[in-house]
């Protein structure tokens, strides 16, 4: 086996595996169903498919423009323009990002220097916080209170500082279902006037939002608006997770300095999978029916353990159902998830994993973006626990 020779300091020394990555190895390696990592099982529509080879076919394979395939760009701003009633410039405000992710860890590059501190909410999603720490950033924790997982602006408003230079904000939010409210970005927006504060908003289950709430979009707040980048994400919205296809909106001199970082980071992305979403993203309700196809599946889980000893929490948004344990086990959220997985062949997520100090709550994240054969034979294994 090849080692490097010389001293190697890590810029990341306290980072694994990530959890999904880990839990779906367990999940192959036990022959167990997966409702641990977010992808769904059901196919990607056949038009879409047909679309992308069709352009595969007329030779677009080459490299895209940099920001992305203007049409995208242009099919992006109109439905923002629609649903938020916001105007974003597609030539200088809107990119085209190699999925959710590297926009989101572009953003945090295009801004965020050494010594700077960004707030993050606990539990967060864990790529926010290594794009923070690799940029030199000072993560700075906010707790989601428990169990509804709603912010208190109060002491959000105590961690700003001078040295605060973004805040980073996820709704619907994974891992935790819940969502923002039009007060919450109300204070947000009062609590950032006056300030050079950057506001990055990760929404990509913006679509996926359940009992008639409507997804509240830093776009809708102009004052937010204007110091905001917002990430969406191609994968979530049309069940094709693998195309690792997103992308960022945010005011042109935002955007000026995000792209500087993109196109050195990925300097495009891919070309005839654009074009195919660019006629595809016409079909407004591939997009506006998403959230009743998934509260479907959200409500068809949850009948089916209904007879279960595990405890279903609120899911406002997102395709994961939190379930409580703390009745059936008191092992750790850690362990019990490690049980479920080679004991009784159910791969989910610990929550706890998500939280910079870990805090157990007996609570797992199941993904119910599954086929109903799939879910009906998960529910059937957590029924009989």
């Amino acid at each position: 086996m090849m080692k490097y020779p010389g001293a190697l300091n890590s810029k990341l020394p306290t980072i694994g595996t990530t959890i999904f990555t880990i839990m779906s190895q367990k999940a192959q390696d036990n022959q167990a169903i997966n409702l641990s990592q977010g992808f769904p099982d059901f196919p990607v529509s056949s038009d879409l498919i047909n679309m992308v080879s069709k352009y595969m076919k007329q030779g677009y394979n080459q490299y895209a423009p940099m920001a992305g395939v203007m049409k995208l760009r242009e099919a992006i701003a109109e439905k923002v323009n629609n649903l938020y009633s916001c105007i974003y410039d597609p030539e200088s405000e809107i990119t085209i990002t190699s999925g959710a992710t590297q926009a989101i860890h572009t953003a945090i590059s295009a801004v965020v220097k050494e010594g700077d501190e960004v707030i993050v909410f606990d539990p967060a999603y864990d790529c926010y916080v290594p794009s923070i720490e690799l940029n030199g950033g000072k993560p700075i924790f906010a707790q989601l209170n428990f169990p509804d997982y709603s912010i208190n602006w109060e002491e959000v408003k105590k961690l700003i500082k001078q040295k605060t230079k973004m805040i980073i904000i996820n709704s619907p939010h994974n891992p935790t279902g819940s969502i923002l409210s039009a007060s919450d970005l109300m204070k947000l927006e009062k609590i950032t006037q006056n300030t050079d504060i950057v506001i990055l908003s990760d929404e990509v289950y913006e679509h996926i939002i359940f009992e008639n709430y409507e997804h509240q979009s830093v776009a809708r707040f102009p004052k937010l608006a204007e110091r905001s980048f917002i990430v969406s994400s191609f994968g979530k919205t049309y069940h094709a997770t693998g195309w690792k296809l997103g992308y960022c909106i945010a005011p042109k001199n935002l955007m000026t300095e995000f792209r500087k970082v993109h196109q050195f980071m990925v300097f495009s992305a891919n070309h005839p999978f654009q074009m195919a979403l660019a006629d595809f993203n016409q079909r407004a309700e591939e997009y506006t029916m998403l959230s009743e196809f998934y509260l479907q599946k959200r409500d068809y889980f949850r009948e089916l353990i209904k007879g279960s000893r595990f405890k279903v929490m609120p899911c406002k948004g997102t395709y994961f159902q939190l379930l409580g344990y703390d009745t059936i086990s008191k092992e750790s959220d850690l362990k019990y998830a490690d049980l479920l997985v080679t004991q009784q062949k159910i791969a989910a997520i610990p929550v706890s994993v998500f939280y910079h100090k870990p805090q157990d709550n007996k609570v797992l994240r199941f993904c119910f973006a599954k086929s109903n054969e799939t879910l009906e034979k998960a529910a059937k294994i957590l029924c009989n626990i």
